[in-house]
């Protein structure tokens, strides 16, 4: 489906109004004002140009001063009826929220349609994490001395060390990292910049990898960033990826251990060891508390088969 930030066409052939003035400016404030990227606005684009298309199936662009609540309820069970995932109707009626809000804002429609349309309760998807003596076995094909093990090794400690994302990481610019007060630059969702701590194992293998590995890979002439692979050229999210899955299946890991994994397992065992949940969200790059939260539940869910386990009435 075309992501509607030029028009375009959607599934059956019909017009996208995500081309539409309206769509466009609401695309606009998504990327100056709230500063999302460009793949949130894709992908609210093609939401708002999926509600434009059950109003007119026509193509045409609708009169959105029309649309009423029970329009967008019935919008959302024609999602539901279609198969969407529960995670991309969550999204689709985030996205139909906030352009029904932009347009109310602007004094384009009289009346906000979706306002009183709740957000469904989601069904709580935990989080994996690795037990912590996983993580030592994870490291452990990193331990070589040749470029690409320094290398890895240095991935893996970011990643889990400081709970980073495979898309920030692999983004992270030489300058990032302050060795002089232990911290790491990042940026994150919604181009926010948070430090995060660098722990004394994260130090210790960037050290190795930037004077032993780094030169070794020839950077390209001009290449900022601070992981590199073939051809000098920094690591892409999916290269990432890659380093994660061949490290742990050397491991005996499961295969569908990823680099959210680490991230997980990063702040589970923090809180296991009764890190306060704020800094914890800061670290993360959470912006609402309650992302944070489910980790809470994770480490209660540990703690209650320890109990189920040990205790004689468990």
């Amino acid at each position: 489906m075309d992501t509607g930030l030029t028009g375009g066409k959607t599934e059956g052939g019909k017009a996208n109004a995500a081309g539409s003035p309206a769509v466009r400016g609401f695309l606009g404030f998504l990327a100056y004002e709230r500063g999302l990227s460009a793949r949130t606005r894709e992908a609210y684009a093609g939401d708002v140009a999926a509600l434009a298309a059950f109003l007119r199936p026509d193509g045409g662009e609708p009169d959105w001063r029309a649309v009423r609540g029970p329009d967008v309820v019935r919008f959302l069970a024609k999602c539901r009826a279609d198969g969407l995932a529960e995670t991309t109707r969550a999204r689709r009626l985030v996205a139909v929220k906030g352009f029904f809000a932009w347009l109310r804002a602007e004094g384009r429609i009289d009346a906000d349609p979706a306002a009183s349309v709740a957000q469904p309760r989601r069904s709580r998807i935990l989080p994996h994490a690795l037990p912590e003596e996983a993580v030592e076995r994870f490291f452990a094909p990193a331990a070589g001395d040749g470029k690409e093990a320094l290398r890895d090794r240095a991935v893996l400690e970011l990643l889990y060390g400081c709970g980073l994302r495979a898309s920030e990481l692999a983004n992270l610019p030489l300058d990032a990292v302050r060795f002089e007060d232990a911290l790491v630059r990042v940026l994150g969702k919604g181009s926010k910049v948070r430090l995060v701590p660098l722990g004394s194992k994260a130090e210790e293998a960037l050290r190795a990898y930037l004077a032993d590995a780094r030169p070794a890979f020839k950077p390209a002439p001009g290449e900022p960033r601070l992981f590199l692979g073939r051809g000098g050229r920094g690591l892409s999210r999916q290269s990432v990826w890659n380093i994660v899955k061949a490290r742990a299946a050397e491991a005996g890991l499961p295969p569908d251990v990823s680099p959210h994994w680490l991230r997980h397992s990063f702040a589970t065992h923090l809180l296991s060891r009764e890190a306060p949940v704020r800094a914890i969200q800061e670290m993360l790059g959470h912006a609402d508390i309650g992302t944070t939260q489910i980790y809470t539940h994770v480490d209660a869910e540990r703690l209650a088969s320890v109990v189920k386990a040990f205790h004689p009435r468990g």
